[in-house]
């Protein structure tokens, strides 16, 4: 029988190829690196992912394995197809006005999905999410009449919702579950004990429209892998030179701080990001980054896949050290966010918009208030 997402998870971005976090491994030791297995039975992929080369190394990594044994999670939305890269920003989305209008979404997603299963040598995802949408691919019936298809047709068995690539994107998820909550079983979030805002603001509504969560960055950038530290070198082109300066100096204080509770339960610092994660009634599943860090002497990707292999399923950690925890990483209102916010004026672009009537009344209805995602 085909399974659900489990509460780890391995991602194809991580071990440095595919996305640009620490330092490449070599190929033999990613297709070992993600590999599913009977402690780590689910694996996460995206279509654009190196244009497609994400999804055919996972399928070389699966081949041989008993499809029943593990629960493949995949993800369409970016057109490597006809759109054309536009440096940092990517592929666009397949929703582009520029590429075609609502009459060919589903025509699209059809085919992105076969193509990526076709790579992955697979005949269908356990889980296939709509990937970085922009406003359109939140709101427009026609998007969703096409994952149903994909659904309908045997593609894959539940559909999910994964808004990114930065944070935010708040009140146009919660939007979404509205409109399409019928047909959304899982959404993934960035939430970590570092960066529980504003992922933490969409949890109420998940649970209450009975969607499943995944959550990323759950080793916040590598610092509760407990590898990090100030003053050593980020390999080049690293993603996280994009973090506030100084980050890593108050990760690392605020992992200390932590760390008496993680000693007190047995847990390692990313087991306990994970756990913290798990607590919240929403969240099913954690899939952290795993990152060959590019110093001699770093701790190896494998050795962070058997810590996370041994996270307990079961919670075990109290209210009261959830909530202590929650209070030492706080990070309320850091950041500028993405998607529907109040400090975005002018035409919509791929990854902010106007927070407009309509996003006025979720956040209304969700007790979020347009202040509460502006940054401090």
């Amino acid at each position: 029988m085909p399974i659900e997402p489990t509460h780890t998870a391995l991602g194809t971005w991580s071990g440095g190829h595919f996305m640009h976090f620490g330092a490449p491994i070599e190929e033999a030791r990613l297709l070992d690196l993600l590999r599913p297995d009977e402690r780590i039975p689910t694996v996460i992929t995206a279509d654009a992912y190196g244009a497609g080369a994400a999804d055919a190394l996972l399928g070389r990594s699966l081949a041989g394995l008993d499809r029943d044994a593990y629960c493949l999670v995949g993800a369409v939305g970016h057109d490597f197809y006809d759109g054309e890269r536009e440096g940092a920003k990517g592929f666009p989305r397949f929703t582009d006005p520029r590429l075609r209008g609502p009459g060919e979404y589903g025509a699209y997603l059809r085919m992105a999905a076969e193509r990526s299963l076709q790579r992955l040598g697979a005949d269908a995802f356990d889980v296939l999410l709509l990937h970085n949408p922009d406003r359109t691919g939140y709101t427009h019936d026609a998007v969703w009449e096409g994952m149903a298809a994909l659904r309908d047709a045997g593609l894959t068995r539940r559909l999910g919702i994964a808004p990114g690539p930065a944070n935010g994107f708040t009140l146009d998820v919660i939007d979404c579950f509205e409109r399409h909550g019928a047909l959304i079983d899982w959404a993934m979030v960035i939430l970590n004990p570092f960066e529980p805002w504003p992922g933490e603001l969409v949890l109420p509504a998940a649970e209450a429209h009975d969607v499943q969560v995944i959550t990323r960055v759950t080793d916040y950038g590598g610092i509760f892998h407990d590898d990090l530290r100030p003053g050593l070198p980020l390999a080049p082109r690293d993603h996280r030179a994009f973090r506030p300066a100084g980050w890593i100096e108050a990760g690392t204080e605020r992992l200390e701080r932590l760390r008496p509770i993680a000693e007190r339960h047995g847990l390692s610092t990313l087991q306990l990001a994970a756990q913290w994660n798990l607590a919240h009634p929403a969240v099913a599943c954690v899939v952290p980054t795993l990152i060959q860090e590019a110093w001699d002497g770093a701790k190896p990707v494998e050795a962070q896949r058997e810590d996370l292999a041994a996270t307990p399923t079961e919670v075990v950690l109290s209210p009261e050290e959830v909530a202590e925890i929650r209070a030492i990483g706080d990070n309320t209102r850091c950041m500028a966010l993405k998607g529907g916010v109040p400090d975005h004026e002018g035409a919509a672009v791929a990854d902010r918009w106007t927070l407009d009537a309509e996003l006025e009344a979720v956040g209304a209805r969700w007790d979020i208030a347009p202040g509460a995602l502006q940054p401090a």
